[in-house]
């Protein structure tokens, strides 16, 4: 009998023929047994819903539907699977390494934390070995989203009963749902997050992801109403603050 805690980790994919093998792959290859990949499909129209049967072996459930977009999709993820811990996963992602599942259980089995999150970096399209922005997060502070702060959201982590008890994404913020859902959780419900000081997601740039990263950058009202949303006084400034805190991830290197 396994008594590690179950990871579920969600994928949720559209027209993505050139990556998905890779992060179905990046899923299987983690040494962490107790795991679970769940992938929510667009009803891709190219090659992606043939690859993802050619790879059917090692995914454990898959869904091909029509959805009301990216986090409609992770939403469905969420409740289709079964885990105590919960990741998201892009389909433009892969893990950094093989035991990245293996070190986030044991983080949270140890400081039995609600949630936890890492360093992503970006990676060109062509070439995964070359970094193009290190998004080194550093320990989370409430007073640092005043700032402009934001977790990468590929590398967090959440255990199941805070989805149970705090709630979906929301889909009326569009591209700022996981903005919202940060704010949410560790700020305005202040549940116990820790910070993994390591790489734990490689995000190829040019993606789905990194366009709605750009729509956000150009300050759409979402990201401001989710403090009003939850309560909370909005920064002065934060349409500024969000993309200059971003300025030196085009700089730093790991």
């Amino acid at each position: 009998m396994n008594n590690k805690p179950k990871i579920s980790v969600i994928t949720v994919s559209y027209n993505s023929q050139s990556t998905i093998r890779n992060t179905v792959e990046s899923v299987a290859n983690q040494d962490y047994t107790n795991k679970e990949h769940v992938v929510i499909d667009g009803k891709s129209t190219d090659w992606t819903l043939d690859i993802l049967d050619f790879c059917k072996q090692k995914i454990d459930i898959l869904v091909s539907e029509e959805d009301e977009g990216i986090y409609d999709a992770m939403n469905k993820g969420i409740l289709a699977s079964s885990g105590d811990i919960i990741g998201i996963l892009n389909s433009d992602d892969f893990y950094a390494d093989q035991n990245i599942l293996t070190q986030v259980a044991e983080i949270f089995e140890k400081s039995k934390c609600d949630c936890l999150y890492g360093d992503l970096v970006y990676v060109s399209r062509g070439d995964s070995s070359k970094v193009v922005r290190y998004w080194q997060s550093g320990d989370f502070n409430s007073k640092n989203l005043d700032n402009g702060w934001m977790l990468p959201h590929p590398t967090f982590f959440v255990r199941r009963k805070v989805y149970e008890k705090y709630g979906l994404y929301r889909l009326d913020l569009n591209s700022a749902a996981d903005y919202e859902m940060t704010l949410r959780l560790l700020y305005h419900n202040s549940l116990k997050v820790v910070y993994l000081n390591k790489i734990l997601v490689k995000m190829r740039v040019g993606g789905m992801s990194n366009r709605n990263l750009f729509n956000r950058l150009r300050a759409n009202n979402q990201d401001s109403l989710s403090w009003t949303i939850n309560n909370l006084k909005k920064p002065f400034f934060l349409r500024v603050k969000k993309p200059l805190k971003k300025i030196k991830q085009f700089f730093l290197r790991p």
